[in-house]
């Protein structure tokens, strides 16, 4: 397995609003900073905060899959299909743009934190389907509780959010001194973001527990798992840990995007 551990300093920022909303970007576009520009379908990944309020004015997309989820305040949706949509802390927006379709935002504080984050599809096929408008609130997702352990699944597996894109996602929190072991499949990557305490990762190998290592708050940490075998990590949190997990293919059989 690869690890590799990104600090804010590698990652982009950006701004809306005259500043209003302010954005830290683990993965951004070309010529904003970040050292990571995509893993595979995880084409982008912003982290929205506004202390008061903020808006971004109606623009456009076309074929990629966009969720809004947010961890704090509230975001309001606009968009060409008709929409007027307000969904909470917990809560998320997605639109699967497909031929196209045009949106506004405004997030609300006091103190609105949310992500936005882009996942591809198949362009060709995609840019054939109508676009369409989804939203979901806290308490429709799953969650399991085990030891000290909250896993909230936000994509995949029993969420109501199911995508064109092999994505999966998970809201992790942990108590102080709690774990999680997750099992990345051969030839998966899982992206993580540390947005409240910090941690270390660890892999687990028969009879044995690889040396740990450490990550911070806002760092954005990237697990490849090797193209012909599995690996078992564990997370764990001295202080206590909130952490938004991605697992997605390395590799997609697809032609993807060239970022320019």
């Amino acid at each position: 397995m690869k690890l590799t551990i990104y600090p804010p300093a590698k990652q982009a920022k950006g701004a809306f609003d005259g500043g209003k909303i302010t954005e830290l970007k683990p993965i951004g576009f070309p010529g904003e900073g970040s050292a990571v520009k995509r893993i595979g379908p995880l084409f982008y990944w912003a982290w929205a905060l506004a202390p008061e309020e903020g808006y971004i004015p109606m623009h456009p997309h076309q074929a990629f899959e966009i969720i809004t989820y947010m961890v704090h305040g509230h975001a309001e949706h606009s968009d060409s299909l008709g929409t007027q949509s307000l969904v909470s802390a917990g809560g998320a927006q997605v639109m699967q743009t497909g031929s196209g379709v045009s949106h506004s935002e405004r997030f609300i504080g006091p103190n609105s934190e949310g992500f936005q984050i882009w996942f591809e599809p198949f362009i060709r096929e995609a840019l054939t389907r109508t676009p369409t408008y989804n939203q979901y609130e806290h308490e429709q997702f799953p969650v399991a509780l085990s030891e000290g352990a909250t896993v909230k699944t936000v994509i995949g597996e029993d969420s109501p959010v199911q995508l064109v894109a092999d994505v999966r996602m998970w809201d992790v929190e942990l108590a102080a001194g709690a774990e999680y072991s997750y099992s990345l499949s051969a030839g998966r990557t899982l992206a993580a973001l540390a947005i409240r305490g910090d941690g270390s990762w660890s892999q687990a190998e028969v009879g044995r527990v690889m040396a740990a290592t450490d990550f911070n708050h806002r760092d954005f940490s990237v697990l490849e798992a090797d193209s012909e075998q599995a690996t078992d990590v564990l997370l764990r949190s001295e202080q206590g840990l909130r952490i938004v997990l991605i697992e997605i293919p390395t590799e997609v059989d697809y032609p993807l995007y060239q970022k320019r």
